[in-house]
């Protein structure tokens, strides 16, 4: 689904967006708001880079930091849920991973951890993009980010 078409089902239901970008560092807010009229779906988005931004902003306990770094589903699902506590928003999505280059043998690049927020819950999920390099990376999760998002909106009553 494209944007667009996201933020006309939003629209239609009547659901707030929000969005906690790290390594993407607002590519989906972009994408959101590039377009016109998106402040009827679209509250608020949140770059947090650094570790700090993300317990200073979002409430990402430094104990979850601690056990699971920055790049992990534990990080993403209480970004998400920041995102959503500190927003006016119904739904929101994180993104938290490592575009490239580098990378490590446990956290090899173009891996990608996303959280969903929504009034029942979080749920998470991690994807390999591979090493596809840091801007193909950085597109990829833009695109699955709004995926998940409009999804989200597709199944909310």
């Amino acid at each position: 689904m494209s944007a667009e078409a996201l933020l006309a089902a939003a629209k239609a239901k009547g659901v707030m967006l929000a969005t906690a970008e790290s390594c993407t560092g607002g590519m989906v807010s972009a994408a959101i708001t590039d377009i016109a009229g998106s402040s009827a779906v679209f509250d608020r988005g949140f770059v947090t880079y650094t570790n700090a931004a993300k317990v200073a902003m979002l409430g990402v306990a430094l104990a979850t930091l601690d056990a699971h770094g920055a790049v992990s589903e534990q990080v993403a699902g209480e970004m998400a849920m920041g995102a959503r506590d500190n927003s006016g928003a119904d739904i929101a999505v994180s993104i938290t991973g490592i575009a490239g280059p580098g990378g490590s043998e446990h956290k090899p690049e173009g891996r990608v951890c996303f959280g969903l927020a929504t009034a029942t819950g979080v749920t998470t999920q991690t994807v390999e993009f591979g090493a596809l390099g840091r801007a193909q990376v950085r597109l990829a999760a833009r695109d699955h980010a709004l995926k998940l998002l409009s999804g989200a909106v597709d199944a909310y009553l």
